[in-house]
């Protein structure tokens, strides 16, 4: 006499039993493994968006550095001037200080503006190098964004290509 249980209790050839298992359970798998692969690589993804965020001033530094090695040139934004109004000659003095050749230095300077066109710039540092006392002479250029259009005009008029 047979009692009464669930079918799934019942004794079943094992080959029907992994014939209908399988596909299901083979199924449910592959989709596990496949949404923990798509998580998996977001995970990595992120990771490594938040490293090369977190590492981006070293990055850039070093990227920097290296194409100054290889060209031999200067990448534009690198370097800033400050421009700092000081309410005495020796507030400007005491801020002024600096480091030369193994020492503080307190040196008495007197900045030269030189308006121009940019096409020539590089023709002028080449001859304020060739003509200054420093062995570095402290040249930089900024290009002129906006102003009064009534000087601009007067530059465009008065100062040629050289």
């Amino acid at each position: 006499m047979q009692e009464n249980k669930p079918d799934c209790l019942y004794q079943r050839n094992p080959k029907d039993i992994m014939s209908s298992a399988v596909p299901r359970t083979g199924f449910v798998v592959f989709c596990v493994i496949k949404m923990n692969k798509i998580q998996l690589e977001w995970i990595v993804l992120n990771k490594f968006l938040v490293l090369t965020l977190a590492l981006y001033p070293v990055l850039k530094t070093l990227g920097v550095q290296i194409h100054s090695a290889i060209t031999g040139s200067y990448v534009a934004g690198y370097h800033s001037v400050l421009l700092v109004n000081c309410p005495t000659e020796q507030t400007a003095r005491d801020i002024g200080r600096y480091y030369w050749k193994g020492e503080i230095r307190d040196a008495s300077e007197i900045l030269l503006l030189v308006r121009t066109r940019t096409s020539v710039v590089q023709k002028l540092v080449a001859y304020i190098k060739a003509v200054h006392p420093y062995d570095i002479p402290e040249i930089i250029s900024f290009p002129i964004d906006d102003g009064s259009q009534h000087y601009m005009k007067w530059m465009e008029d008065a100062v040629t290509d050289i």
